[in-house]
């Protein structure tokens, strides 16, 4: 077994225990009167605690953080080089101060709804994730030469990200995951516009 093979595997075991966990906080009598205890989609949310929230909760919140994650280390990447445009420079700093406290607060809400995390790097390359070939490029690539490559790739990240915090909004309860859902499309829409706007003049 490769390892990319072992974190999907790991990866499809954390989130078919989430569902497993938030599944058991379903009422098997009526809770009509209990905010939050069921998990359908036109359930009631109470915010982030344990049975406020549904599956598609504990996915976004799991596959976001390793979204993010990503989005970090690609901005470390080019904010480690020289010769980098200011202005991307700016924008990547700008993306890696806004996506940490996030990690941070949904790994907080994994914790209060008792669903495992999935390990870092776990979760495939669907909804704009880089490839390990994407990275290495990245890393590879000169000053110039990776502004520009750091934006036509985020571009493809955030618009990744943006097409999860959708389906949250289409399939999430939880009432603060739903919130970041929607600062998430604000922000990384308006990202979006500014990287091709940037991109068009380099």
């Amino acid at each position: 077994m490769t390892i990319r093979t072992l974190h999907r595997a790991l990866a499809i075991g954390a989130i078919a225990l989430a569902g497993a966990v938030l599944t058991a906080c379903a009422p098997t009598t009526d809770h009509s009167g209990m905010p939050g205890m069921s998990h359908g989609a036109t359930a009631p949310a109470t915010g982030s605690a344990q049975g406020s929230a549904n599956d598609a909760d504990a996915m976004f919140a799991t596959m976001m953080i390793d979204h993010h994650q990503q989005a970090i280390d690609m901005s470390d990447t080019l904010l480690a080089k020289t010769g980098v445009d200011p202005r991307v420079i700016d924008l990547a700093t700008r993306i890696k101060d806004a996506q940490a406290p996030e990690i941070a607060k949904m790994r907080g809400w994994l914790a209060d709804w008792g669903v495992p995390s999935a390990s870092a790097g776990s979760m495939g390359h669907g909804d704009g994730m880089m490839s390990e070939a994407d990275m290495a490029a990245l890393e590879a690539a000169p000053g110039a030469e990776a502004g520009k490559l750091f934006l036509q790739q985020m571009i493809v990240h955030h618009e990744g990200a943006v097409a999860m915090a959708r389906t949250e909004k289409k399939d999430g309860v939880d009432s603060l995951a739903l919130t970041l859902a929607t600062t998430i499309i604000n922000a990384q829409t308006t990202e979006i516009a500014e990287m091709k706007s940037l991109l068009a003049t380099l």
